[in-house]
């Protein structure tokens, strides 16, 4: 039987990766010669997501594969020094990696040059390494009560959580909405396309720190961090005056996302305009700091016992409670919206803002439908 040489990194393998081998298969026995950790690195600028003993591992296993090495030369013909071992009879790249550089080696060792096109296998879509690494999976973070109560001089005042809930990237949702877009920003330079697995309170504190370097004048707030990292509802327990907060509590009971999940309805209203201010005109106080974190923690005890108007009225409470203290974080275009809602959809029992104000979505809380709004997917523990 003939010998065949493929050569790539196969990072990711994916039904793309099969098609080409298998395809590879038909001109002889196929042998894999995969690029090591150090050759993607400097060809690529970063390292594959599989190290180089794994991704040689899953090319052994395969029935098209005869046998796999990974290369130990360098550049874009790593394969050299394999290739003059082997003495293949053909050699086998896709469109994507054919290059005048791989058809004159081939012609100088009389070696059979095939360049295959990237078809995919039946009723399955394209695949490519390179895009599958473009799609984020990184959520985003929604806050149901109790924004705010991250911050150092609203926590001094009265201790109490703030509530969220990770949100799956299932739409492009507007920048500068109060999503937590800025920390995600932050998160794809630090971890690229997905959060990584370990501790989850290391990771948060991390991203925090990443995005608050020593110097920034403006912290943001520990809550988008921590509500990005952790999946499910979350209980994030402030007080003292601190940054980070003393207690999470994570709920990730399947009967209790659905809940949620099911009557959380996101009415857009745009990005916040640029020059924006939610911190104009604030007056922060005790006692408004004192119901905002009596609302939050009635939310989250209402929530866990699915008790639906009780959410509602907790959610709105807590909004209440923030634009007592920051009342820029509305307008009257905002409040006009809100009342033409209740007025149109009678069944909403509860609403806020996404963020801190001044653009983004209108959370609204309710048991039926809302024409001509989104439905976010809570991320659940397994991912």
């Amino acid at each position: 039987m003939r010998k065949v040489l493929v050569s790539g990194c196969f990072d990711m393998m994916h039904s793309g990766h099969i098609a080409f081998l298998k395809t590879a298969a038909e001109y002889g026995q196929v042998y894999a010669c995969i690029g090591s950790d150090e050759t993607v690195y400097s060809l690529k600028g970063r390292y594959p997501i599989i190290n180089q003993s794994e991704r040689a591992f899953c090319l052994k296993e395969l029935d098209a594969v005869h046998e796999a090495r990974v290369s130990r030369g360098s550049g874009h013909l790593d394969f050299l020094p394999e290739l003059l071992e082997i003495k293949p009879d053909v050699f086998v790249v896709n469109a994507d990696g054919d290059s005048p550089e791989k058809q004159a080696l081939m012609s100088q060792h009389g070696i059979e040059y095939i360049v295959l096109d990237r078809i995919p296998a039946e009723n399955l879509p394209p695949r490519s390494t390179t895009a599958l690494r473009t799609v984020c999976d990184i959520p985003f973070r929604l806050d149901l009560a109790g924004g705010w109560l991250d911050q150092p001089f609203v926590n001094a005042l009265a201790s109490g959580p703030v509530i969220t809930v990770s949100v799956e990237p299932t739409h492009d949702f507007n920048a500068r909405s109060g999503m937590s877009s800025s920390t995600r920003k932050a998160a794809k330079v630090l971890w690229h396309n997905t959060i990584p697995n370990g501790d989850r309170a290391l990771l948060a504190r991390i991203l925090f720190c990443f995005e608050n370097p020593p110097g920034t004048k403006e912290v943001a707030g520990s809550q988008d961090a921590i509500g990005l990292v952790y999946p499910g509802l979350n209980c994030l327990n402030y007080g003292g005056g601190e940054y980070w907060p003393h207690e999470i509590i994570s709920e990730q009971g399947e009967a209790v996302l659905q809940f949620l999940e099911s009557r959380l309805w996101l009415w857009p209203l745009g990005e916040r305009v640029q020059g924006y201010s939610v911190l104009e005109n604030t007056r922060v106080s005790g006692e408004a700091a004192a119901a905002l974190a009596a609302a939050a923690q009635q939310l989250f005890a209402a929530a866990r016992n699915e008790n639906a108007v009780a959410v509602g009225q907790s959610m709105t409470a807590s909004f209440e409670a923030q634009i007592a203290m920051f009342p820029n974080m509305t307008s009257d275009h905002i409040n006009q919206t809100i009342n033409e809602i209740y007025a149109m959809h009678p069944w909403v029992l509860g609403h806020k803002l996404s963020g801190a104000g001044g653009g983004g979505y209108l959370v609204l809380f309710a048991e039926q439908p809302i024409p001509n709004t989104l439905q976010i997917k809570i991320r659940r523990a397994e991912y």
